[in-house]
């Protein structure tokens, strides 16, 4: 894979020996640091000693020069930790930190890193290196900030850890505001994003480059060799919004969103490897905006996602469009790409709305589609048949299709002459990497020669192409089958993204009085609490903040008595808390909820999994508290009747929402009065999954007595709503659901009773959220 240039020479430029005159200051507290930083001189070195600086607020303001940057680093790479209320600020020039570990707490500030103090003091041809940040998130994921934060010019991010941001807020921002902050040319290399966990809302980008005010504005932002995993706060991993950025030599290994040419031009996306698989339908690939990019050399790998997360969107505009919103997709090119096994990997005029003209402002109708625009010399590749590789959501005609080659098990496509078909013989190398064999012809190397097309010099893995080139990002098959994906170049060379998986315990729990609690408190991640007795009584919340699973030991239900007080839960959900409960009879009474997370700082999603249960009794059998969220909720087998209210996820507004998979199925809802379901997001936009509802194979019975709306299941402002083979019977409302036919709302083959129906509103007007 190619290497970016720049890099190797700021690397080197960073790591140059300093004179023999240099002063190395170690420090152990914030005093003797600060007093360090005011004294520090071009060549210094500022050392911190091993150990937890805890409430540590660092403004390192130093000029260094080229030759002479002033460091500050870790005595050992790792061994300093930053917890608490801490951060790091930057200002003046030539700083370097390197080797610091965020960790156990947040920044009090809005941001951990900046590359700025305060007004006055911004940081040029400054680097961060080799440090990491570990869920160093707000207690609340409602509150804003940005984790690093980008100002200035020549200032560099690289082999950094950055995993588990959940508040509201971009990972990364890079900001273009003024004079000095444009232009920049950033470095943004050789880092590793873990996961971000979904966050149930818009604001959730890994890295975004600039906003909408800052469209016109340069920016020569370099993002290049980084490995993103799991990036899925929302459907933006990035978010480009400057001027001739370039993404190249990325890896994005299962994330659930996509890199995102949003209000930016000139963009050049090149060399990037996307991986997905079949466990989700959102992994998403490349969204084109805007005017001027080049795609070019880009593979793509059980990319499945659909629309906005396709694995090339190619988007429809806004005529005249404001500046926070479409324009119009013009003179871009995308040549020299590889789709494997992806799911109509191209989609042209993605987000036309021209129905929902009756219901949106026509500032908000995208009917402007892409033109001069070339798709060629690309290779789609199928081992099973896809009956839609190309897309039209709206008009295809401002799209050139030149020598595209498609393999696709036989079946043909002929429509918008985009496609020639091709029995194309691919090597498998690993899981994932297919690559041309050697001695074919046809299209495969018959190539459209188009306008500067002679500056694709080299394919993903860097062979040149003036050598040999063929359709595809692969042009010689040697050097692909010698590459190795390798985790551990990406990233501080000291910390370690392998996790060691223990074998869970399984631990007894009698009905003695405060026993499961304090087996509850004792588990370790992952453990196994096993009820032995049939009853017990519980005389206070159990506090689920790790992953753990809680079932009868034998065949019969063991029964949870819960006598705590009004308004409170039997199960309180905590950040990170998972909790699996199987084989369990839970009886409450009026004024108690079953589940419940905590009602603040809720700064992590939890999970819950019920099944083969029985629940009565409760006020709420669920019930979200405001800035809540579950990652996902999976209720199965299981009976739940005599409740107040059912599932009310509908604390949240403004396009956040309080869950993101919620499954229910093979369930009996007996004589639940309202709420039975009320899953809600008011206001919309397009950033996020939007809420995931199943309700499959279930009987309701009698439910719905006390239900003010008249509607039985609830379901307003979420985007993917699936009602499939359940039963209503006896259910007094006049709707069983209200769908949103124009969003991915569906229902079949389900019995209706004496319940009302379901009605499907093709278009619904709701709040825009921008």
């Amino acid at each position: 894979m190619k290497y970016t240039v720049f890099l190797a020479v700021t690397f080197l430029l960073f790591s140059c020996n300093k004179n023999s005159g240099t002063n190395t200051s170690f420090v152990q507290d914030l005093t003797a640091l600060e007093k360090a930083i005011e004294q520090a001189t071009p060549g210094d070195e500022i050392v911190l000693a091993n150990g937890s600086w805890k409430d540590v607020q660092i403004d390192f303001y130093g000029r260094g020069t080229a030759s002479q940057p002033i460091i500050l680093r870790a005595e050992n790479p790792g061994k300093v930790f930053l917890e608490g209320k801490s951060s790091l600020y930057l200002g003046g020039e030539y700083l370097v930190v390197e080797g610091l570990y965020f960790r156990n707490g947040y920044s009090p500030r809005s941001s951990i890193v900046a590359f700025k103090i305060g007004q006055d003091s911004t940081a040029f041809h400054s680097r961060i290196s080799n440090c990491v940040i570990e869920g160093f998130t707000k207690p609340s994921r409602l509150i804003n900030d940005h984790w690093i934060e980008f100002y200035g010019q020549h200032n560099q991010l690289d082999h950094c850890y950055i995993a588990g941001k959940s508040n509201d807020g971009e990972t990364l921002r890079v900001f273009h505001t003024g004079n000095q902050n444009t232009s920049n040319y950033h470095q943004i290399v050789n880092n590793y994003f873990g996961p971000r966990p979904r966050k149930g809302g818009p604001r959730a980008e890994t890295i975004r480059i600039g906003d909408s005010k800052t469209h016109m504005t340069p920016g020569y932002v370099n993002v290049a060799d980084n490995y993103f995993e799991a990036c899925n706060g929302e459907v933006e991993v990035i978010s480009d919004k400057t001027n001739f950025n370039t993404f190249r030599n990325n890896i994005f290994y299962k994330c659930e969103g996509s890199l995102v040419l949003r209000h930016g031009s000139f963009a050049k996306v090149d060399g990037n490897i996307f991986i997905g698989g079949d466990e989700s339908g959102f992994y998403g690939g490349v969204r084109v905006i805007n005017t001027g990019h080049w795609i070019t050399n880009n593979y793509f790998y059980k990319i499945n996602g659909e629309v906005f997360r396709s694995p090339l969107a190619m988007m429809n505009g806004i005529p005249k469009s404001q500046l926070n919103r479409y324009r119009q997709v013009t003179d871009v090119v995308v040549a020299h790409n590889t789709w494997v096994n992806c799911k109509s990997p191209w989609q042209v005029g993605v987000g036309q709305n021209i129905a929902s003209a009756d219901v949106l402002p026509e500032v908000e109708i995208r009917s402007a589609p892409p033109i001069r625009s070339i798709i060629a010399n690309n290779l789609i590749y199928n081992d099973q048949a896809d009956d839609s590789p190309v897309v039209n959501h709206s008009s295809i005609d401002g799209v050139l299709f030149r020598n595209n080659v498609l393999h696709n098990d036989g079946l043909t496509f002929t429509k918008y002459d985009a496609l020639q078909l091709q029995d194309v013989k691919m090597k498998q190398i690993n899981e994932w990497l297919f690559a041309p064999e050697e001695g074919q012809s046809g299209f495969i190397d018959s190539l459209y020669n188009g306008f500067d097309f002679d500056k694709i010099e080299q394919d993903l893995f860097g062979s040149s192409r003036a050598d040999k080139n063929l359709v595809g990002a692969i042009s010689q098959l040697a050097k692909a089958e010698n590459y190795q994906l390798d985790q551990g170049r990406y990233g501080p060379s000291w910390f370690s993204t392998n996790r060691a998986t223990a074998e869970p315990a399984v631990l007894t729990a009698s009905s003695k009085a405060g026993e499961l609690a304090r087996l509850l408190d004792q588990a370790e991640a992952g453990d196994i609490i096993e009820l032995t007795d049939k009853e017990y009584t519980l005389n206070g919340s159990l506090k689920i903040d790790k992953e753990i699973i809680i079932r009868s030991a034998g065949e019969d239900k063991a029964q949870l008595l819960f006598s705590g007080g009004e308004s409170t839960p039997a199960f309180e959900m905590n950040p990170k808390g998972s909790l699996r409960l199987k084989n369990i009879r839970i009886k409450g009474k009026a004024g108690q909820l079953a589940f419940a997370p905590l009602k603040e700082n809720m700064s992590s999603a939890y999970k819950l999994l019920v099944d083969d249960c029985e629940i009565e009794g409760f006020s709420y059998l669920l019930k979200a508290s405001k800035g809540s969220f579950a990652d996902s909720i999976t209720v199965s087998n299981t009976l739940i009747q005599n409740c107040e209210n059912g599932f009310v996820l509908a604390a949240d507004e403004k396009g956040d929402y309080n869950a993101e998979m919620v499954s229910i199925d093979k369930c009996t809802f007996i004589n639940v009065q309202r709420n039975v379901v009320h899953f809600y997001r008011g206001g919309y936009d397009e950033s996020t999954i939007g809420g995931f509802l199943s309700i499959t194979n279930n009987n309701f019975m009698n439910c719905g007595a006390k239900e003010e709306s008249s509607v039985l299941l609830k379901t307003r402002g979420i985007i993917n709503v699936f009602i499939t083979g359940n039963t209503f019977r006896q259910n007094p409302v006049k709707l069983v659901a209200l769908l949103w036919g124009e969003k991915n709302n569906h229902h079949r083959d389900n019995t209706m009773i004496n319940s009302g129906g379901i009605k499907v509103e093709e278009q619904q007007k709701l709040e825009i959220l921008y």
